[in-house]
């Protein structure tokens, strides 16, 4: 290697510069009130279940009945219910009565977006828990 290009490679290390850490007390101030955390944690929470997810995932597509919720994602009319209970206790989902039928749906935009956005990163990323890894 030249001199020149020792000095050209020592310049373009000079210019790649190191980002400043952020400082704690910047970083406590821009954290969430505790109670918005506390939500955020309730509504991972809910969508940490892949019973839910995959209930949620099917109402992605509109509404369903809960029968035909059961038949996609293959669980029992009773636990998919159950999981429904905790959706709109939650405002996730909401129910339309049409006669005796209930329809219910994805109620939550946010959610919906959440779910939407975890199901394309998992698409395109690497799984946390490869298949045969034994950690």
């Amino acid at each position: 290697m030249t001199s020149s290009e020792a000095g050209d490679a020592a310049a373009a290390v000079a210019v790649t510069a190191v980002p400043t850490p952020v400082p704690a007390a910047a970083a406590r101030a821009a954290l969430p009130h505790d109670d918005a955390v506390e939500h955020v944690a309730d509504v991972f929470s809910l969508l940490g279940d892949p019973a839910r997810v995959r209930i949620l995932s099917a109402l992605l597509n509109g509404r369903m009945r809960v029968r035909d919720l059961a038949a996609a994602v293959g669980s029992s009319e009773s636990s998919v219910s159950h999981a429904l209970r905790l959706l709109r206790a939650h405002r996730v989902v909401s129910v339309h009565r049409h006669g005796r039928e209930a329809h219910y749906e994805i109620d939550d935009a946010h959610v919906r977006a959440l779910l939407q956005l975890a199901l394309d990163h998992v698409g395109h990323a690497n799984p946390l828990h490869p298949v045969g890894d034994e950690h």
